[in-house]
């Protein structure tokens, strides 16, 4: 190969070529992009609205110039492929300034294009001054432009997944009044619906302002309507409901694409034309657990699958192995990350599952410590960990990258326990969350220590005796499960025969521990089927 090219100078364009050029310097690289910026951080983008960045530059550390002195790769921005002839291993190329139409010739070719903002074309008068989308670097400039210039006092978001609530946080940052819009019943596609619950409990109660299973209908000059005849004011909307892979040039010169409409590609993300590869967010990928096909439009694949196919072009050995979806955000004080399946993916692939939720602190109360929720979903048949989710004040990142190890590697639950994870007051507990969540879920698989969700409980509520383990001044002033009976752990083993030995039980605490041990009693008493109500009350309580 003599001459490489490259569509799209974003995260993957940019990755690919700068590998190329590290395992081959008598090559000709060359990228096209359409855009005046490249290599830029799409994730940074609220936080410069918001003033968190100061200035824009920040977030495009690098420009043409850049990659032509380090990795001698010419990069021509404003400039539009807008045809490829596999056959002639031909590109048709056109100036977006000049307008001037050329040709150019390939060896190699990497499609890196990206994906575009979804604009809900269904909606009546959308195309207007004060309504947003955030991709770009010149989305961002646009919104923090109009913000100053209109001094816009209320917004709407309409899109509950992490640009959605980054962005919220960012307004409210800057003072205006903000509402969220989502289409689904549940906020963010990232969570189980129990999980969706919790966040969205927690964060109404710090004011957040959301409303779901809405649709806009109709833009107005300063108004919306939507589908429940509501009419809302705003100074600006953003639309934040996910992207569409930019794959009209790929679908034009024959290369086929996967069941997300994304381009399909293998390993080595090499489509089905020869010398044709792709990367990026145009591109479908597939789940480490499963192998089957996923669309993941984040940053990580991006860079990841852009330094694959810059490898492969140069006769690299790199190959995708697949990805978990890892995702976090921050939404004011709180942050929320998943990793691996969620429950709901787990039992439509038609694993056997068993999810635990573990409310723990990130350190020791005495040392500040805040508290964190993990659900974990493990492959009941393997007895493998298979997914979790967590929402928490701190050290999420902490955990959920521990997480993402483990399931990448394959790890078994009672392998969590045995990590030799770093303990002292100021970082962690003794017994960690990891640890912990692992304990949970090795005693529900391995040692009969069942558990029972808050959903599964209250479908069962005629033919389970359920008792509160707690206090009776917790019982009364905290409120209970319904059906419930208050008998405190420390007095269970005295009133043992007031139970039913040939009925199932489901015992439940706080959060979960004083249920697990009142599990142990009744278990070494003869009781046949006791559950431990996963979470607790706590968790049962925000969920309803």
């Amino acid at each position: 190969m003599k001459k490489l090219i490259i569509i799209g100078a974003v995260a993957a364009g940019t990755s690919a070529a700068a590998k190329a050029r590290r395992n081959n310097e008598n090559i000709s690289i060359t990228v096209y992009d359409k855009d005046s910026f490249i290599s830029y951080s799409n994730c940074g983008m609220p936080y410069y609205i918001g003033g968190e960045v100061d200035d824009i530059d920040e977030l495009t550390p690098r420009d043409v110039n850049f990659f032509k002195k380090k990795y001698n790769v010419d990069i021509h921005i404003n400039t539009e492929v807008i045809d490829i002839n596999p056959s002639k291993k031909m590109l048709t190329v056109r100036n977006n300034k000049t307008k001037v139409v050329t040709t150019d010739t390939y060896d190699k070719l990497i499609i890196a294009t990206g994906a575009t903002a979804k604009m809900p074309l269904s909606i009546r008068d959308a195309s207007r001054e004060n309504v947003f989308c955030l991709r770009s670097i010149k989305n961002a400039q646009d919104i923090k432009h109009y913000i100053e210039v209109s001094r816009a006092k209320k917004a709407i978001i309409v899109g509950s997944g992490f640009i959605g609530f980054e962005m919220y946080e960012n307004l409210v940052n800057l003072g205006l009044e903000v509402t969220m819009l989502e289409l689904s019943d549940k906020i963010t596609s990232i969570l189980d619906p129990d999980m969706s619950k919790y966040l969205r409990t927690t964060l109404e109660k710090k004011g957040v302002n959301i409303k779901t299973s809405v649709q806009v209908e109709e833009i107005s000059d300063n108004s919306l309507k939507l589908n429940t005849g509501e009419m809302l004011d705003f100074d600006l909307v953003i639309f934040a409901v996910g992207v569409t892979p930019n794959v009209e040039l790929a679908k034009m010169a024959g290369i086929k694409l996967g069941e997300f409409g994304a381009i399909k590609v293998d390993r080595y993300m090499k489509t089905n034309i020869e010398d044709i590869y792709a990367c990026g967010d145009c591109i479908e990928t597939f789940s480490l657990i499963t192998q089957k096909p996923v669309y993941r439009p984040m940053g990580t694949v991006a860079n990841k699958t852009g330094r694959i196919a810059g490898d492969v072009v140069t006769g690299g050995s790199l190959s995708y192995h697949g990805n978990l979806g890892t995702t976090i955000f921050k939404i004011f004080n709180y942050e929320v990350a998943c990793t691996g399946l969620t429950e709901t993916e787990a039992i439509k692939t038609g694993i056997d599952i068993v999810c635990c939720h573990n409310i723990k602190p990130n350190k020791p109360i005495y040392m500040g410590g805040k508290e964190m929720l993990i659900k974990a979903i493990a492959d009941k048949t393997f007895g493998k960990l298979i997914g979790v989710q967590i929402i928490g004040e701190e050290d999420v990142d902490k955990r959920i990258d521990v997480f993402a190890t483990l399931i990448t590697y394959g790890a078994k639950v009672e392998e969590l326990f045995e990590l030799d994870l770093a303990y002292s007051p100021p970082f962690s507990t003794t017994k960690g969350p990891v640890n912990y969540t692992g304990m949970i879920l090795n005693n529900a698989m391995h040692k009969g220590r069942l558990l029972i969700s808050a959903d599964q409980l209250d479908l069962r509520q005629e033919d389970i005796q359920i008792i509160d383990t707690r206090s009776t001044k917790d019982f009364d002033s905290k409120g209970h499960i319904p059906g419930a009976i208050n008998i405190p752990v420390d007095k269970l083993r005295a009133t043992l025969s007031e139970l039913d030995k040939n009925k199932p039980i489901a015992v439940y605490c706080n959060k979960g521990v004083t249920g697990n041990a009142a599990q142990n009693i009744l278990l070494n008493f003869g009781f046949k089927e006791v559950f431990n109500v996963s979470g607790g009350h706590r968790f049962y309580n925000e969920t309803r």
